[in-house]
């Protein structure tokens, strides 16, 4: 950190939209030296007034479907028409330096040029599902900074998906056509996630395919969602031309229409802020552990024991943490 800001000054900045400071408050939020999670928590108990009144979406798909470009096309039109957009895109880390590696905001030039909207990559390191633990913080700060729209986009592998869905109002799925059996691979859990799917790269001569495929698609979802369940839209888009954009976001926007409606965007916030604390109190055990003296001191020779043979894991982390409850 360079200078040090108390969290009122710096909640006080983020409030009026000061880029350089919520720049230093997300970076606040994504360390994880525990004098800076102090101050953290203590920044975004002052953000909390100021925050839930952003539709928050979550994207995925598969490698190659465009959801950088997708969400630069749908960005830049809703800029168009008085929104403020927050992007964060969750890249796969550098095995060696752990940066991130894929580079969104070259594949968003255009929101990267506005001041409307704000980019924020982050690498995903070691946490469950390539999910970086600051996005949900993140998300809370660009709410408190007035961007009403934020796009949290995955990695689109693993566990992510799921991570995710658990965070936003609605979880966006972008698939792509040419790529063979359209259903081959595509994993039941994630449809079943998915609130609206859009067929992506509906342009030139992949348009008639990507109709198919979404029709493919349509008849899986309908075999996938039961009886009186809300059937998933399936719509195709392409963010080259723009065709299809409008009806995506106007899908998303009926999607948190209806559970606003029936009270259940607010049970499905409430019971995220559940799953966030049992998520906070797991991460925050686990650094505790790391960091014990007593696990600190065996953790070599355990590793050597079991990698030998000598000790079984079962053993071995036995002892782990009989050394860690007695450093409390």
């Amino acid at each position: 950190m360079r200078q040090t800001l108390d969290p009122a000054t710096l909640a006080e900045h983020v409030v009026a939209g000061s880029r350089a400071h919520i720049a230093r408050a997300l970076t606040l939020v994504e360390s994880s030296r525990p004098d800076h999670r102090d101050r953290a928590r203590e920044l975004l108990t002052l953000l909390r007034p100021h925050t839930g009144g952003a539709v928050r979406v979550g994207i995925s798909g598969v490698p190659g479907a465009g959801k950088s470009t997708f969400i630069n096309a749908m960005g830049t039109r809703l800029i168009e028409r008085g929104h403020r957009i927050a992007v964060l895109a969750v890249d796969p880390s550098s095995s060696r330096s752990g940066g991130s590696v894929l580079g969104d905001r070259t594949r968003m030039a255009d929101l990267a040029e506005t001041d409307a909207a704000f980019i924020r990559p982050s690498p995903s390191g070691n946490h469950l599902g390539g999910v970086a633990r600051a996005t949900r913080e993140g998300m809370l700060i660009m709410e408190a900074a007035g961007f009403d729209t934020i796009w949290v986009e995955t990695v689109g592998v693993g566990q992510s998906e799921v991570a995710v869905a658990g965070m936003v109002d609605t979880f966006l799925l972008l698939m792509i056509a040419r790529t063979g059996d359209q259903l081959q691979g595509i994993k039941r859990g994630i449809l079943e996630m998915a609130d609206v799917i859009s067929v992506n790269k509906a342009d030139g001569d992949g348009a008639g395919e990507a109709r198919v495929a979404a029709r493919e698609l349509t008849i899986a979802m309908k075999l996938i969602k039961g009886a009186g369940e809300r059937r998933t839209p399936v719509l195709t888009s392409s963010s080259y031309t723009g065709d299809g954009l409008d009806e995506v976001w106007q899908a998303v926007l009926d999607h948190r229409a209806t559970l606003a409606a029936d009270g259940s965007l607010d049970a499905r916030r409430a019971a995220q802020q559940r799953d966030w604390m049992w998520a906070l109190v797991q991460a925050d055990l686990a650094t505790a552990l790391r960091r014990s003296p007593g696990v600190r001191a065996m953790t070599k020779h355990l590793e050597s024991a079991v990698s030998s043979g000598e000790l079984s894991a079962v053993e071995a982390s036995a002892e782990i943490l009989d050394a860690f409850r007695r450093d409390f």
